[in-house]
């Protein structure tokens, strides 16, 4: 026995049975922290799916709203809204932003999670929903926030451009964007990042899904709305959230990322990355 752990005995029975005994204790001891620790993290699992259950509830309930139009529901079983909700970790009492939430489809399952207990707050690109369900039964506490940013493209420009003061909200649990992150350019996304680590507490979640792009691949006509997944984590990260987890819940891998997402041979099938970040 030696190192830097045990101390040097002489090699006598009675040394080797004393440095023995104080192995087997260290290793009692690791061996318990082991279990405490796989105990506690059991706990844990068990109460985030316990805390994730009424959220489930209220989404099976939106899921099947009247609200949605049959093209939006047969997306679900593509869009995994449940699963991918629960990945990202929403509860609902959370305060949540969704940026940029074009027609509205996952605006029609968040708003109605957190009517109730949370707040639901939307910005970037928000004149479809303010049109279309700002009126409704269910939605009338949705905030619609940094109206005075502008979206749009630069002269000759394949990708938008963002330019934003803000959202108006600082403390916020969550800010969720699905399928946006390639429409924009780098000033575009450098600034929405800016926005959203802005908007959120300490602690809270940035929650980014979108079409896969190769690796490093240069723009073409193919790839227009995919992203680099490595490059999205390199700007997030530069913004100063923590890369805190990945889901493969949007895996395909028969989508060969070679063909443009709205192609028939890949639309409603692309593959997608999940990327959970936080603010420290």
């Amino acid at each position: 026995m030696g190192g830097a752990f045990y101390p040097q005995f002489p090699i006598t029975r009675h040394s080797y049975m004393l440095a023995s005994h104080i192995f087997a204790t260290e290793l009692q001891g690791i061996l318990m922290k082991y279990f405490l620790c796989a105990l506690l993290m059991v706990s844990a699992s068990v109460a985030i799916a316990d805390d994730f259950d009424a959220v489930e509830a209220k989404l099976k309930t939106a899921m099947a709203s009247d609200i949605r139009t049959d093209a939006e529901k047969d997306r679900d079983r593509n869009r995994r809204p449940v699963a991918t909700l629960k990945f990202f970790g929403l509860r609902d009492d959370m305060k949540i932003v969704e940026l940029l939430p074009g027609g509205g489809w996952y605006t029609k399952l968040l708003a109605p999670v957190v009517k109730d207990n949370g707040e639901f707050y939307a910005a970037l690109g928000t004149g479809r929903i303010s049109e279309s369900l700002a009126d409704k039964p269910g939605f009338e506490a949705m905030h619609i926030v940094g109206e005075d940013s502008k979206v749009y493209r630069k002269e000759g420009a394949r990708s938008y451009t963002l330019e934003t003061t803000g959202l108006g909200v600082t403390d916020a649990d969550m800010v969720l964007t699905f399928r946006n992150y390639h429409n924009f350019d780098a000033e575009g996304r450098a600034a929405m990042n800016k926005a959203a680590f802005e908007a959120l507490k300490s602690g809270g979640v940035y929650a980014v899904v979108d079409h896969t792009r190769r690796h490093m691949e240069q723009d073409n006509n193919e790839n227009r709305r995919r992203i680099d997944p490595v490059l999205a984590i390199h700007e997030i990260e530069a913004a100063g959230f923590v890369f805190t987890d990945f889901s493969d819940l949007h895996l395909r891998l028969d989508d060969e990322l070679r063909y443009e997402v709205g192609r028939k041979t890949v639309t409603g099938n692309t593959d997608r990355w999940t990327l959970k970040f936080t603010k420290p």
